[in-house]
């Protein structure tokens, strides 16, 4: 697609997204479906394109995005091509890629007409980043809401720390170390979604965007959302997750004497050492700044330091590489891991 012209036209069947207008609704569907529409470069570049496009053209009243299949909307990015990039010592295209989706990620947030999100089924990661910045956000009781960053040695981005500081209490805390997925009703909760939609009741849905306003097509279709399990468990999310150090939240976790307490600090223990205590402080950080603009520019500084860990790649080979889920964590304990090691996470990027 070329960004100069009036307006994107259908697409290609095999196209990574899929562009079409139905009325006064501009569609894009993510379409990658055994990839679970794993976000890769073509596909940014094509959803940036058609945003351009779309807000000039008069015609266009609302943007609507999906994803093809039956699993859901996004998986996140295209961890394996960023595993290939590090093995092969070319880093700087992994960087060129998270350089332009953090950038649609702000361009998604400040887009002038109704973005509406479909966050149904599977929405991790950069999916989470094309979707929850969204001016209407709509899930459903399918919807399975993550940033599982930690678990491949990364540190939640695509503006993820920014929503995460701005959950309830410590919610966010919670969900960005453990990694954790939650349903339509915690998502509500949590700030990462604003209504539930029955997904059968999805396709008369955004049929209706073609000539109704998107507040109105909502006010039809939403319906309560399923019941959440967070708020239930607050007090001690709360408590253990204000720590000022991933070690101390640990020991609060295991102490609380809740169950679902030790659990999460188990699920923290797998994760990255490296990670955890990048995430922590990217965390804290974050909630001083003042623009989602401001938070992606520390995530993109995070994310390249990320590059030059040993724990990126050995995550990704462990989770959908190799797939044997024993990941060989370098350094392995949190104590080994020192105030040093994360500062350098926060360092300016070197591409």
């Amino acid at each position: 697609m070329n960004a100069t012209h009036d307006a994107p036209g259908d697409s290609p069947a095999d196209s990574p997204v899929l562009l079409r207008r139905e009325g006064r609704a501009g569609h894009m569907v993510l379409n990658r479906p055994r990839a679970i529409n794993a976000l890769n470069h073509s596909m940014v570049r094509i959803m940036h394109d058609a945003l351009d496009d779309w807000e000039r053209d008069a015609s266009v009243a609302t943007v609507v995005i999906t994803g093809a299949g039956e699993r859901g909307l996004c998986a996140g990015g295209d961890i394996r091509s960023i595993h290939d990039d590090v093995r092969a010592g070319r880093p700087e295209a992994t960087a060129a890629f998270w350089r332009e989706e953090y950038r649609l990620n702000a361009r998604i947030a400040a887009f002038p007409k109704p973005y509406v999100a479909v966050m149904d089924g599977i929405v991790m990661g950069g999916g989470v980043g094309v979707s929850a910045h969204g001016s209407v956000r709509v899930v459903t009781e399918r919807s399975r809401v993550a940033m599982p960053e930690t678990g491949i040695g990364l540190v939640p981005d695509v503006g993820g720390t920014y929503l995460l500081t701005r959950t309830p209490g410590e919610l966010g805390t919670h969900l960005a170390l453990t990694g954790g997925a939650v349903g339509a009703g915690d998502a509500l909760l949590c700030g990462l979604a604003d209504h539930c939609i029955p997904s059968e009741r999805l396709r008369e849905f955004t049929a209706a965007l073609a000539d109704t306003d998107a507040s109105h097509a909502v006010r039809e279709y939403a319906t309560g959302a399923p019941g959440g399990e967070l708020a239930e468990h607050r007090e001690w999310i709360d408590h253990c997750y204000a720590a000022d150090s991933v070690e101390e939240i640990v020991d609060r976790l295991h102490a609380s004497g809740d169950r679902h307490a030790k659990e999460a600090a188990e699920t923290i223990l797998a994760k990255s050492p490296t990670a955890l205590k990048a995430t922590l402080a990217a965390l804290r950080r974050a909630r001083e700044l003042p623009s989602l603009e401001a938070v992606l520019e520390q995530e993109y500084r995070v994310s390249c330091a990320a590059l030059a860990t040993p724990d990126l790649a050995e995550g990704i080979r462990a989770q959908v590489v190799d797939k044997d889920r024993n990941p060989r964590w370098s350094p392995a304990e949190l104590a080994q891991v020192t105030a040093a090691d994360v500062a350098r996470f926060f360092e300016p990027a070197d591409f």
